[in-house]
């Protein structure tokens, strides 16, 4: 295992002994181990960043929250591993308030802590990208910040979109998600976590969007299924879109601009506050429906009135989030809500998108609850469209690359 820098925050002896031992045994020697939240503190001012601070939270005087909070607001470790006796239920709402902060939570491990649980959050640290969002924004924060809206919108044809793929069980691939990225010429390739806010600052959100729409419907007109059909690609749409009088309009005028089919189109909605329609706008997105157009209910179960939604807009299709399905396969409570979702899905006749399927674990979970739709880094990563066509030419069987050249 490559080279990592490790805190442990325990206040037994006993088990920070243990994890210290699971540690060397996994090659991990660079550890650093605190009994108290001060300490863990000091020891983080005198040695600097790590990779990952194991942090348990029973603790006498204050608990490991604090030192969570610590870390998020310092920067001083890349990822977070939470430790405790405590019920699921707590260590999931721990993880989510970590990742809320701004901190890379690989997962949790309850007392008593196992090596092998313990090896496979570590290979999560080494096989999945990213570090923790301070550390992707702080070298672009300062240069972005100083642009004005006006420098931001001239940034346009820096804004390029990767896609990954969405597939069957039978590995077949179905579709794509388009993803926004910032190809900027000196910092790199941004993330969205690191300039939404500054397209949303500068009032570009739905420029945005029209833009990643007019892209993708570009690369599916050019993209092909087996059966030469164009791609399907799923795009996010911002819900105060859906407001405009002219939405339906604009969407069928860039179908036709590029010659893709409304069937080939999914429009993903994020549910937000404030987004309500009149009936006219109502009924533009009905046209939309009719005409073959998708429309996808994205994070599903994470808003406020996603059940409402559902039940007002003519939606084909649910997609529930990664914060589901991660860690599926040893948490009841997620496979039960998935299951529930499964069903409530098959009875009002809409696909299942799964996103987020990282691991065989959740793979094969996913399986024994039936057969959705998936993405994820198990699958694929989000790559660029020369990528993608080469990703889906190398799993193309070859009687099939023959049909195509016949």
């Amino acid at each position: 295992m490559r080279s990592l820098k490790v805190l442990i925050l325990e206040d037994h002896p006993f088990q920070l002994m243990a994890l210290h031992q699971m540690l060397n045994a996994n090659g991990v020697f660079d550890v650093l181990t605190a009994e108290s939240v001060d300490g863990a503190r000091q020891t983080l001012s005198r040695r600097g960043r790590v990779d990952i601070a194991i942090c348990d939270l029973h603790m006498d005087g204050q608990d490991g929250l604090e030192l969570i909070r610590h870390l998020a607001d310092s920067g001083l470790a890349a990822a977070l591993i939470i430790l405790s006796s405590a019920e699921r239920g707590v260590l999931d709402s721990v993880a989510d308030l970590a990742r809320q902060l701004g901190l890379r939570v690989l997962g949790s491990l309850q007392k008593p802590a196992c090596s092998v649980s313990l090896h496979k959050l570590m290979r999560r640290y080494l096989d999945e990208p990213g570090d923790s969002p301070q550390a992707l924004a702080v070298p672009a924060h300062a240069e972005l910040l100083a642009m004005s809206p006006a420098e931001v919108a001239q940034s346009k044809a820096q804004w390029v979109v990767h896609y990954q793929p969405k597939v069957g069980f039978d590995g077949a691939v179905v579709g794509v998600e388009a993803l926004v990225r910032w190809q900027h010429p000196s910092l790199g390739l941004l993330n969205p976590g690191q300039f939404f806010p500054l397209i949303e600052g500068a009032g570009l959100l739905e420029t945005l969007s029209w833009h990643v729409l007019d892209q993708a419907l570009a690369f599916s007109a050019q993209a092909r299924l087996d059966n030469g059909q164009p791609l399907p690609v799923a795009v996010n749409i911002a819900p105060l879109m859906l407001t405009r009088d002219d939405f339906a309009a604009q969407v069928v005028a860039a179908l036709k601009r590029h010659d893709v089919p409304a069937s080939a189109l999914t429009l993903e909605v994020i549910e937000t506050h404030g987004c309500q329609l009149d009936s006219n706008q109502l009924e533009g997105l009905l046209h939309l429906r009719i005409q073959g157009c998708q429309l996808s209910i994205d994070d599903f179960g994470m808003g406020v009135s996603n059940l409402q939604r559902l039940l007002e807009l003519p939606f084909s299709e649910l997609k529930l989030p990664s914060e589901f399905v991660r860690g599926m396969a040893d948490d009841g409570r997620k496979a039960a809500v998935v299951a529930g979702a499964l069903i409530m899905a098959r009875r009002m006749d809409l696909k299942v998108v799964v996103e987020g399927v990282e691991t065989v674990d959740d793979l094969m979970a996913i399986k024994a609850l039936g057969s959705p739709i998936m993405q994820g880094y198990f699958i694929a990563r989000p790559m660029a469209g020369q990528d993608l066509r080469r990703w889906m030419l190398e799993r193309e069987p070859a009687e099939a690359r023959l049909r195509r050249r016949a």
